[in-house]
């Protein structure tokens, strides 16, 4: 069924043009107080071949109400299960043209403008069958606006999934070749950023230190000041990226705050047990990490440890029972080798408080308990470990849009 939404004016002769021209099985009309005589007429003489609705407006010269009353009509017509629906734009004032088209962009309606050349001189209004009908595309439709806010949207919302299939839809289209390098450039991004989520980083690298530089080449030829803003702001994490990939599998403080920041979007999205139990793994990896910074070996490879390393520490550190035993075995460690005031010995010092931190952490349902952690639980360890610290600070977040 094909539905015609027609905005009607004083003038008739156009509008029974649209009429004519788009033969629909269905007709809503969007009139004002004024020309509500027009409607009716049409009604009356052609109401017979077509379903009509008609909808008033109590102020023509309303954006707002214009662009309601559209919505309605679109409703109107999809509850006729239109399978073809055209918005004529042609009659009513300007503020009734603008509603109609901010609300039925992007939805797939295709619109319609009766006009002509040969015009009065004196009112400028197109002469009695002279007029002619012109179907004009959405450029949302062309440009791809709606992915685009959709790509963002879920960009946003760290749904880099989501974020990829509106990219995949954008590529799809036909495309100019800039944008079919830009798009898919920025697939190549998405990508990247999915692999460095899933602590991927080489394969993260591949990908971004490839596409990156092109999708931002594009932006800026664009002059699209948001997509510049965001790339040059991932192109500025490309570097802690880089020295993560070249530390090879050596625990460092970039891994750690890779790690942090790996635990901050977990929160975001509200995922607090997830979050939580990073910042675990963190703890451990912050002993870790101090270790091979100070000493140059890596506490868990013992084909690092150097000659010295004292044989009643291996158990301990290989196989501890839990957080705590490290940290015991870390704290006898630095007494072995001279080391005073290092992170691991602070991080001892703080051991009951750090304990009564990890009870929530303990009785999570993702570790030993069944209760989910909130929020609060998870910024207090947060904010004790970037409190001990400054090198147990996470990452710059990912830019948004």
């Amino acid at each position: 069924m094909k539905v015609l939404i027609l905005t009607v004016g004083t003038t008739r002769e156009p509008l029974e043009v649209a009429l004519a021209e788009h033969a629909p099985q269905g007709v809503v009309f969007l009139a004002s107080q004024a020309s509500h005589p027009v409607a009716a007429e049409l009604v009356r003489d052609y109401g017979g071949s077509f379903r009509h609705h008609t909808l008033l407006l109590e102020d023509a010269e309303s954006l707002m109400e214009a662009y309601q009353k559209a919505l309605l009509a679109l409703r109107k017509a999809l509850e006729w299960e239109a399978t073809a629906i055209v918005a004529d734009l042609t009659g009513g004032t300007k503020p009734m043209a603008a509603g109609l088209v901010l609300a039925l962009t992007g939805r797939g309606v295709v619109f319609s403008y009766v006009g002509g050349e040969a015009r009065d001189p004196g009112t400028g209004r197109v002469l009695a069958g002279k007029e002619r009908l012109r179907l004009l595309e959405d450029p949302t439709a062309r440009l791809g606006l709606r992915e685009w806010a959709g790509f963002t949207r879920a960009w946003n919302a760290l749904n880099l999934g989501m974020a990829l299939a509106e990219l995949e839809s954008l590529l799809r289209r036909d495309l100019s070749p800039s944008e079919a390098r830009f798009y898919g450039a920025m697939k190549g991004v998405v990508e990247g950023l999915m692999e460095w989520d899933r602590f991927r980083h080489r394969e993260a690298w591949a990908r971004l230190s490839v596409h990156l530089p092109l999708a931002l080449a594009v932006a800026e030829a664009w002059g699209h000041g948001a997509k510049v803003r965001v790339l040059k702001g991932l192109e500025a994490l490309l570097p802690h990226l880089k020295g993560i990939v070249e530390a090879g599998p050596k625990p460092t403080f970039l891994l750690l705050q890779d790690l942090l920041a790996n635990a901050e979007r977990r929160a975001a999205l509200g995922r607090f047990d997830d979050a939580l139990a990073r910042l675990y793994r963190a703890l451990e990896l912050a002993v870790e990490a101090d270790v091979q910074e100070r000493l140059g070996f890596s506490l868990k490879d013992p084909r690092t440890w150097p000659e010295g390393f004292p044989e009643g520490l291996r158990e301990r550190i290989l196989k501890p029972r839990g957080l705590m035993d490290l940290l015991d075995a870390a704290f006898d460690l630095d007494l072995a080798f001279g080391e005073q005031g290092t992170l691991a010995q602070r991080l001892y010092g703080e051991k009951n408080r750090l304990q009564a931190l990890l009870q929530k952490r303990h009785g999570s349902i993702l570790a030993h308990g069944t209760r989910p952690v909130g929020e609060e639980d998870y910024t207090a360890l947060r904010d004790f470990l970037m409190g001990l610290d400054e090198r147990l600070r996470p990452l710059p977040p990912w830019p948004l849009f």
